[in-house]
């Protein structure tokens, strides 16, 4: 991957935490991803933690989605396979398109650091209304491997041979001819 030749362009990323015993105190994969956003030169517009509620979800992430000031959200939590676990549930329906590569990729990543136990992510990614969405495991190892392997990468404008913040301005192309 090079990034030679171009100019780093910060996107404003807001961070969801979905958990029904998480806080501001000890919500440690939030705060990683928030303090990532950062360092990486982009705009961190806000944190919000939920209890694992598709409908309590949804809300936070449908407000993002419907501000032109968010362009990503990255949520964290909620994407196993027990009773209360429901993110993918909240999102999918939210998506126009689903980036199936994410979570293949999130898994096979994942395998060489936790072997088999990686099947057991559900993480899903996608496109709504312009916005990119990712849905992370809980743990803060996961979101690391997630941002450091993946994300930084291609939500940074320089790198080649293509990028997802190459792609925003023309996520909403279906919706200039109406």
């Amino acid at each position: 991957m090079s990034t030679q030749g171009r100019q780093f362009i910060a996107v404003p990323i807001a961070v969801l935490t979905v958990s029904d015993s998480r806080t501001e105190s000890d919500d440690k994969s939030g705060k990683l991803l928030a303090e990532r956003v950062q360092e990486a030169g982009h705009r961190f517009v806000e944190k919000v933690i939920v209890p694992d509620n598709i409908f309590e979800i949804r809300a936070v992430a449908s407000r993002w989605i419907a501000d032109p000031d968010v362009q990503v959200v990255l949520m964290t939590g909620g994407t196993g396979v027990t009773g209360f676990d429901g993110t993918p549930e909240a999102i999918r329906p939210l998506f126009e398109k689903e980036l199936d590569g994410f979570g293949e990729i999130f898994r096979a990543i994942s395998f060489e650091e936790i072997g088999t136990s990686s099947l057991q992510s559900r993480a899903v990614a996608g496109v709504a209304n312009g916005t990119y969405l990712f849905s992370l495991p809980g743990s803060s190892g996961a979101c690391a491997t997630a941002w450091d392997k993946l994300l930084t990468h291609q939500l940074d404008y320089r790198t080649r041979p293509c990028n997802l913040v190459e792609l925003m301005p023309r996520l909403l192309e279906h919706r200039q001819n109406k």
